[in-house]
């Protein structure tokens, strides 16, 4: 017999294996664990879940209404996120507390980015996307006026959130939202001041005056500034 015909006998008698089965509960645990994690996500960022909180997984299964599996699913993708921490065997997880120089170095990184995108909205924004901006810009300054220190603080997001979008660089905006994540463990408190949030709107006006102005330099400039006046904002709350 030839080598050939010999390979073709010996696959054919070789045993197939099995494909390994994937049981039901896993299924429905890996269905459900975006809805959880998204639903987590939130309770974490809008303070629900506050820094340091221990999660106590069948407490917290009952407060969301599902099971464990697809909690410890949820928990798993928010720990690499970098948004809940382990603390080791039979402890369980618990909600990040960042550290003071985590959190400066999450602001110097984030001061980089949004010169960037600053500056590239200097070069491509359209009429349009000025308009948005303008109006964000005001919405803002009607929350300041109202004292609503919440509404500011959401808006300030969605403001940031519409200068990634017209930039259109996906890289930058993957990179930005993810820091600004992290950072918004400990970041609400910054702009819960009048003053403050007088001082971050100025620097919003202020960069989109220079993006409309087409100054890339100038825009990249004052995009830096504003995420480092952010940061002295922070430490001026310690």
């Amino acid at each position: 017999m030839s080598a050939c015909c010999q390979q073709c006998v010996d696959r054919t008698a070789r045993p197939m294996l099995p494909a390994p089965v994937e049981h039901a509960p896993d299924r429905l645990a890996r269905a459900l664990a975006p809805q959880i994690t998204a639903r987590l996500e939130a309770m974490i960022l809008d303070g629900t879940l506050p820094p340091g909180e221990r999660l106590h997984e069948q407490a917290l299964a009952d407060r969301l209404g599902t099971s464990r599996g697809p909690l410890r699913e949820a928990l798993r993708a928010l720990e690499r996120e970098g948004l809940v921490v382990s603390g080791g065997a039979h402890r369980g997880m618990a909600v990040r507390r960042l550290e003071a120089q985590e959190e400066a170095e999450l602001y110097d990184a984030r001061a980089l980015l949004q010169g960037f995108t600053c500056a590239l909205l200097a070069e491509r924004i359209t009429d349009a996307g000025l308009a948005a901006l303008d109006a964000r810009v005001a919405e803002m300054d009607a929350a300041i006026e109202a004292g609503t220190a919440d509404a500011y603080y959401r808006q300030n997001l969605d403001f940031h959130e519409a200068m990634l979008d017209l930039a259109g660089h996906a890289r930058t905006a993957g990179l930005y939202r993810s820091l600004v994540k992290e950072s918004l463990l400990t970041r609400r408190r910054t702009l819960a001041s009048t003053a403050n949030m007088r001082d971050s709107n100025a620097e919003h006006r202020a960069m989109v005056d220079a993006i409309r102005a087409r100054d890339a330099d100038t825009a990249r400039r004052l995009g830096e500034a504003h995420v480092k006046g952010g940061k002295r904002r922070w430490l001026g709350g310690l």
